[in-house]
């Protein structure tokens, strides 16, 4: 269950689902395909927001921008590997790693979560030296306009990135998504601070950088466990939910009696034991290709699935595909 209320729009905005069964792409050379062009676009969005900001930052002296700007040229810097970590998915399945290599796209959302924490780390000490030795800033409606500049631009790459995500069910392009938006509302604290500096408050810039670093940590740790639950083999209980609801629905099943599913990059594999009624191997055969059948359709990021059979009678008890 996830938080309802104003606190449930926050989590949703920060800790979106990295799978959406309603729009999802059930080929996976076409989602591979889709995610690198989100990572190809978004990344061209994000170096035309920070040469952007950099600009002002050279004529600003703010150490807010500098923040923010340091951040989003890191969020661009993590398409690469991600880049990468699509194209390496593609690659058949070999003697040394018969699983293939989905897994490269969990380990670049890995380096994702470092690349924001060292992120945070370099925000955090710029801010601290700016306010021991304060420096006077310079044409604030310049900093008022790069921070505005900011948050669009991050926020477009966030939409499109987490919409991405959850159509191929990829949890570290949400991941890389939701670390848009943090850049987002962190080009928003710039704001506040440039407007802090105009009221007469010139430690206002250094004091949000240093927000901007706390708010990065605090909101990476949600990232940290998604990542990591897949690491780990975990998956979403309604996708389990799903897919037994599934198999039991086709006729002959009379109970799935063991259930696993994990992700492997953004598609899933499994395996079913079934356990059907007594009768012939032809007729248990087609149980299980129904079963299947309705499995995938439940299940459009199932690239792999093993199912066997049991049954009363050890006769038509047998593995299937």
């Amino acid at each position: 269950m996830h938080p309802a209320g104003i606190r449930g729009f926050i989590y949703g905005l920060f800790v979106p689902h990295s799978h959406d069964a309603a729009d999802s792409i059930d080929d996976a050379l076409e989602a591979s395909k889709e995610g690198v062009r989100a990572l190809k676009i978004s990344l061209f969005i994000l170096l035309i927001t920070t040469v952007l900001q950099l600009g002002v930052v050279l004529i600003s002296g703010s150490v807010a921008l500098l923040a923010d700007t340091i951040h989003n040229f890191s969020d661009a810097l993590t398409a690469v590997p991600l880049w990468i970590a699509f194209v390496l998915g593609r690659r058949v399945a070999n003697r040394r790693y018969t699983f293939g290599y989905g897994r490269a796209e969990d380990l670049a959302g890995l380096f994702i979560v470092a690349v924001v924490a060292l992120s945070a780390v370099l925000v955090a000490w710029q801010s601290l030296d700016r306010l021991v030795n304060p420096q006077p800033l310079q044409n604030l409606w310049w900093v008022l306009a790069a921070g505005v500049i900011g948050f669009l631009g991050n926020e477009a790459v966030a939409i499109y990135r987490i919409r991405t995500g959850q159509r191929i069910g990829s949890a570290a392009l949400v991941a890389d998504g939701v670390h848009a938006r943090t850049d987002g509302f962190t080009s928003l604290a710039v704001v506040l601070g440039a407007i802090g500096v105009m009221l007469g408050f010139p430690l206002a810039d250094p004091i949000v950088g240093l927000l901007i670093s706390v708010a990065i940590i605090v909101l990476l740790w949600g990232t940290v466990r998604s990542i990591g639950r897949r690491l780990m083999d975990g998956i979403e209980p309604e996708l389990v939910d799903r897919a037994q609801s599934a198999l039991t629905a086709a006729p002959g099943v009379l109970a799935v009696q063991r259930l696993q599913l994990r992700w492997v990059g953004h598609r899933l594999q499994g395996s079913a034991v079934l356990r059907v009624a007594d009768t012939s191997l032809a007729h248990v055969e087609e149980i299980v290709h129904e079963a299947e059948h309705r499995l995938v359709k439940a299940l459009p990021n199932l690239d792999d699935m093993t199912i066997g059979t049991v049954s009363t009678d050890p006769v038509t008890a047998s593995p299937s595909r």
